[in-house]
């Protein structure tokens, strides 16, 4: 992500609350970046005990020694396949591309590692030359392939069709899919290429990554779970608690309404709203918000109801008498038009005026 830098400490805290998440899969780093960073791979790869660990390698001889060096359990080889790619960042044909391909793939078996091959700017190569590439990879070893939508440029349909038409052309290995968010798809495109037969979808915690960031964590693993009805393997309780470890670590504050696991997520103000989920919380919530560590939170402000401001003052162990709901239904309104905060404390101040006035009329 753009201006994040982490340290090896960090990087190290964030890898092992993702194998305590359950995750499949951790891709730790860039070994080749630094030794920094391939120290970072190094302890994740040493400290994780569930997950695969695995190290992001250019397909060049070096890049996969680094990787192998930090002890992961499989190296990420990647090279782009795009005709754009190919011209003006690797100054490559096809034929030279494909023979680094089987170059890179046979030298990182040859070190002991499971290989994952990805094919960078997938979704804007040459169908038939794609299929070419990952056919290559495979013959050369390759235990998994990646298809990435490295500039986001894909709908949920055309990522459906372009699983289906790998898969129906490619020997059965798994396929993972790395989908950018550049359009705001990301997830979307992830979750049509899970229904089409990918295997592995590739995320990160919260979204982040270059430019528009990724298909977020969180919100693959929720629609993945309870829209598909898919085990999929995680602690879904803990992704509230990993969310927020990584937003303090990166230095980001989450949007309120970020789905799943902002703020606002489970939060209703609606008079309308806050009646059906107190009668029943699925009326109006998809899933329980505990189910992802979350928590509901009932607002008050210009949308309450009478309904909002009961739930209120019981939390509070405070009698929800008519008039002193009509008094406070009246105040938070005029409160939150002033662009003010109505929490707890404003509203123990709104209940001690309205007994204030009622002594005095008495």
């Amino acid at each position: 992500m753009p201006g994040v830098s982490l340290t090896v400490h960090e990087k190290v805290e964030i890898g092992l609350a993702l194998d305590d998440l359950g995750v499949d899969y951790i891709e730790a780093g860039f070994a080749a970046v630094s030794p920094e960073e391939a120290e970072a791979v190094r302890r994740i790869a040493r400290d994780a005990s569930r997950a695969v660990v695995a190290s992001l390698a250019r397909a060049n001889k070096a890049d996969v020694d680094a990787a192998v060096d930090a002890d992961v359990d499989m190296v990420h080889v990647f090279i782009a396949t795009s005709d754009l790619h190919m011209r003006y960042k690797l100054r490559m044909d096809r034929g030279e591309v494909l023979r680094r391909i089987a170059e890179s793939v046979e030298y990182a078996k040859s070190r002991g590692v499971k290989v994952l091959f990805s094919a960078e700017d997938a979704t804007r190569s040459d169908l038939s030359f794609l299929a070419e590439a990952f056919k290559t990879a495979i013959e050369a070893g390759a235990d998994e392939i990646n298809v990435p939508d490295t500039v986001g440029v894909m709908t949920p349909g055309r990522m459906r069709h372009l699983v289906e038409y790998l898969k129906a052309r490619l020997p059965p290995v798994p396929m993972h899919v790395h989908c950018h968010d550049d359009f705001g798809m990301a997830v979307a495109n992830t979750i049509a290429a899970i229904e089409a037969g990918a295997d592995v979808a590739q995320v990160t915690v919260n979204g982040f990554g270059e430019r528009g960031g990724n298909a977020a964590l969180e919100e693959v693993a929720a629609a993945a779970r309870f829209l598909l009805g898919m085990e999929v393997g995680l602690r879904l309780e803990r992704l509230y608690e990993t969310s927020r470890l990584v937003a303090r670590l990166f230095g980001i504050q989450l949007q309120p309404n970020k789905a799943v696991v902002g703020d606002n997520a489970f939060s209703h103000e609606s008079g309308i709203h806050v009646h059906g989920v107190l009668n029943n919380p699925f009326t109006y919530e998809p899933m329980t918000p505990e189910a992802v560590g979350n928590r509901r939170r009932i607002v008050l402000g210009k949308h309450s109801g009478r309904h909002s401001v009961e739930w209120a003052l019981k939390q509070m162990g405070i009698e929800p008498e008519p008039k002193l709901v009509d008094y406070l239904v009246s105040r938070i309104k005029d409160y939150a038009m002033r662009k003010r905060p109505v929490d707890e404390a404003a509203l123990r101040r709104m209940v001690e005026e309205f007994r204030g006035v009622v002594l005095i009329r008495t």
